[in-house]
């Protein structure tokens, strides 16, 4: 069974340490949830775990199953199994959504399934059913004109057809509708069970755990997790707040 490993990393941008000893491990199969207010680090732990070079890992290590990630550029920390949905996806003019997929799919799976550009596309619009996406979706630019919620429909996507062995979700629930969460969570819950994927929520709020059950939640404070719970946690913050956490 494959882990991801976050063992007491510190890490900077800019000169500034955002992340301040984080240590987590995350296995197949299971669900953490990170919780925290703006500025707590939240978004800046899943840049380091893909590795964006903007991003100064100062101390520690992030192993998946047992290799070590560090200076290792995105796209091979991709290939090995990672997979980042973008808080803020870019819009990428003159590229379409097909030939983007076609092109991580066979980037992510060079070594291993082929599959004939019928199948792929067959597999794709099976996906884009269960998002509720219209077929003629993946002839558009890539995210170019896209509204907030199709957004984050396309990055949910992308990973049910990379199927990670890890996937971090950097507050997807953002910018969706109520209808709009509960088919984004259904896709997730159904890719990760496909993939057996282990899931990395990252989030401010517990509307989307409604639906994406986790096994464990944590709260990000200061560049720390200070504090792991179950669910039940993180309907507490949803009722009293960050305030307890974020004193001092």
């Amino acid at each position: 069974m494959s882990q991801l490993e976050i063992d007491d990393v510190y890490a900077s941008v800019g000169g500034t340490q955002i992340l301040k000893g984080v240590s987590l491990t995350v296995k197949q199969g299971e669900v953490h949830a990170i919780m925290g207010p703006n500025g707590s680090g939240k978004s800046t732990l899943s840049y380091v775990i893909m590795g964006h070079p903007k991003y100064t890992l100062d101390k520690g290590d992030i192993r998946l199953d047992g290799e070590s990630l560090v200076g290792m550029p995105p796209h091979e920390r991709a290939k090995r199994g990672l997979f980042l949905a973008f808080q803020y996806p870019q819009e990428i003019s003159g590229v379409s959504f097909a030939s983007f997929l076609k092109n991580a799919y066979g980037a992510v799976h060079e070594n291993g399934k082929k599959m004939s550009v019928k199948d792929f596309l067959s597999d794709v619009k099976e996906k884009m059913r269960l998002l509720k996406m219209e077929d003629a979706f993946i002839e558009r630019y890539l995210n170019e004109g896209f509204s907030g919620g199709e957004k984050k429909r396309s990055e949910i996507l992308q990973m049910a057809l990379l199927q990670p062995k890890i996937a971090v979700l950097d507050e997807t629930d953002s910018g969706l509708d109520i209808d709009a969460l509960k088919t984004v969570s259904q896709a997730i819950q159904v890719s990760a069970k496909t993939a057996n994927s282990g899931l990395l929520i990252i989030t401010h709020y517990q509307r989307i755990l409604k639906y994406v059950n986790p096994d464990h939640v944590h709260v990000m404070a200061h560049g720390r997790i200070v504090k792991t719970g179950g669910h039940a946690l993180a309907e507490e913050l949803e009722e009293k707040g960050y305030e307890a956490f974020t004193k001092g």
